[in-house]
């Protein structure tokens, strides 16, 4: 392995990221990996070294030979060589939103798996997350060095069928899988123990390699996951760049500050380069400013971010999450580096002539119908599954407004994951609950009064009150369809049915305890007025008994009034519409 790189050589950068259980040894195995290791590295957090574990998405790297099968038609490499640069990912559960923040930049996963305790929840989480934003992996099966030797070889082998097994419903189901001693003896153990099979794994990573798609062009986006001051020189922030390109002297703004500052120095793995694109980790010097104030966070071509108080996104219940996703409930939602509360309400298309053809889970921004302010949406209550009883088929479209408890600062388009990080950590269940793409941001910190009347998500209302009696061949009195202090006017011209067929309009209230006046247009029907007579015959030979009313009633069929509306739920004016 080379390690040191002449500034002018052109250097593919390929970023893996190291997820894996909390104590499967990912650190390990990146440090046996990497030769460089770049700044936030290691576990150098103090709290992480108390704890023994990897508290911030770690960076590290370390350059081989450019393999033989990324070379072009010709045989020409576009590369002098290739850098695999480490993302080792938190792996215990609360830090999950630092993974989501990680998996986005990722070209490969390696899943870390102790070979002894095999898949553990946050292992499956961690699956989850690459099935979301990655799109190949490899599995390693770690800690070999704690099996008996006799009974090593059959272990493995049975560990890597059961994982075969978990992997064979989703996106990664023939991924290799390679076994490996990190760090034999465990990490109290001294280093003079070599790692096992850890050369291989190189080898193998090399064969897994692709050129991902870079693409200098448009806004820069680039993710900070370090950032320290340099006496006389200024401010560096170390990072991936997501998106776009940047060079020594351009402008950038750090939104979370709502600071622009200029480029004085750019290097890559400590060697200076004048710029850099989509997919490199970089560290980036700026003018002055207090590092304290942006540990994580985004930097980006100015004004190309936008601060959201609320978004649409289209959403996708992730099928291991076992709770129920209702509206008015709060998740966590992490979006572009964020994590933040915010509260949802699910919508779909009306209940006729929903779309009966699905995108396929995996690809959450596929949508069929695309979400437009022009449509009209029905209120769901909760998220409707397709699994629902009698039923097997992929879940309906439906789309979720989430109201952000602070705003957020995120780029278009980007993956949101809705998630319940305060279930117990120890509980072994799936806290990821949804998935979707940001379709539609509100920047408008008044957003509910100016935007969201514009977003015609109705319910259904559904009356039933019966007629009292008839007071004409066109008139009846109606009563149990509103409560006695229900303001009669805003009802007054809606049209109601009568169960014997007649359709009519309310008039007006009648009297002080929420009885109402119905027109019927084309007049009752005479076996209705007969149905209507008989029953105030009846009730009018008992002479007002009760004993005698209730034998009436029970053996008439009242006339029942059925009232249907639909209420836009963002409408300032709550009107009550039919069509």
């Amino acid at each position: 392995m080379s390690e040191s790189v002449d500034s002018r050589t052109k250097t593919l950068n390929f970023n893996i990221g190291v997820l894996g259980h909390v104590d499967s040894g990912k650190t390990s195995l990146a440090r046996a990996l990497s030769s460089t290791a770049s700044t936030a590295a290691f576990d150098k957090n103090p709290q992480s070294r108390e704890r023994g574990i990897t508290l911030d998405l770690g960076f590290s790297s370390f350059t081989v030979d450019f393999p033989d099968h990324l070379r072009d038609g010709e045989g020409q490499q576009p590369y002098d060589n290739l850098q695999f640069t480490l993302v080792d990912c938190p792996g215990h559960a609360s830090l999950i939103r630092t993974i989501i923040g990680g998996a986005q930049i990722i070209d490969l996963m390696m899943l870390v798996v102790d070979v002894v305790k095999g898949v553990q929840t946050q292992t499956a989480e961690c699956l989850l997350i690459g099935e979301l934003t990655c799109p190949g992996m490899v599995v390693i099966l770690n800690k070999i060095d704690l099996l008996p030797p006799n009974k090593r070889q059959s272990a493995i082998e049975k560990m890597t069928k059961r994982l075969h097994k978990t992997l064979e419903n989703t996106r990664f189901k023939d991924c290799p899988v390679i076994s490996v001693a990190a760090k034999p003896g465990g990490p109290e153990a001294p280093d003079t123990e070599e790692p096992q099979g850890v050369s291989e794994l190189i080898e193998l990573l090399k064969k897994q390699t692709y050129l991902p798609k870079r693409n200098p062009r448009g806004d820069l986006l680039m993710a900070v996951d370090h950032c320290f001051s340099i006496r006389g020189q200024g401010t560096v922030m170390t990072g991936t760049i997501l998106q776009g390109s940047l060079a020594i002297n351009d402008t950038v703004e750090i939104p979370a500050l709502k600071v622009t500052k200029k480029i004085k120095s750019v290097q890559m793995f400590r060697k200076p380069v004048s710029g850099a694109m989509q997919g490199d980790r970089v560290g980036v010097c700026v003018t002055q400013f207090d590092p304290k104030l942006l540990e994580r966070g985004v930097v980006c071509t100015p004004g190309s971010l936008r601060t959201l108080y609320a978004a649409v996104i289209s959403v996708r219940k992730i099928g291991y999450f076992k709770g129920s996703l209702s509206t008015r409930a709060k998740f966590h939602i992490t979006v572009g580096h964020e994590t933040v509360m915010a509260r949802v309400t699910f919508f779909g298309l009306p209940p006729l002539g929903a779309s009966d053809t699905q995108p396929p889970p995996t690809q959450p921004c596929s949508l069929e119908t695309p979400f437009t302010f022009d449509r009209e949406y029905f209120y769901h209550d909760e998220y409707v599954s397709g699994q629902g009883e009698g039923s097997s088929g992929p879940d309906p479209e439906q789309w979720a407004l989430l109201e952000f408890e602070r705003p957020v600062t995120c780029p278009s388009l980007c993956l949101v994951i809705g998630s319940k990080l305060d279930t117990d950590i120890h509980a072994n269940a799936c806290r990821l609950a949804f998935q979707g793409r940001l379709l539609q941001g509100f920047e408008d910190k008044a957003y509910a009064e100016t935007s969201l009347p514009h977003l015609q998500i109705y319910k259904t209302k559904y009356k039933e009150g019966q007629v009292e009696r008839v007071t004409d061949d066109y008139t009846v009195i109606g009563r149990n369809l509103f409560k006695k202090e229900t303001n009669l006017q805003l009802f007054v011209g809606l049209k109601v049915t009568l169960s014997t067929g007649e359709t009519g309009v309310i008039e007006g209230g009648f009297g002080q305890s929420g009885k109402f006046k119905i027109r019927i247009q084309e007049g009752l029907s005479p076996e209705t007025k007969q149905l209507l007579s008989s029953t105030s015959k009846k009730k009018g030979k008992g002479g007002g008994k009760g004993g005698n009313e209730e034998e009436c009633k029970t053996d008439s069929q009242p006339v029942n009034i059925l009232l249907h509306f639909k209420r836009y739920i963002f409408d300032p004016h709550k009107k009550m519409v039919q069509s």
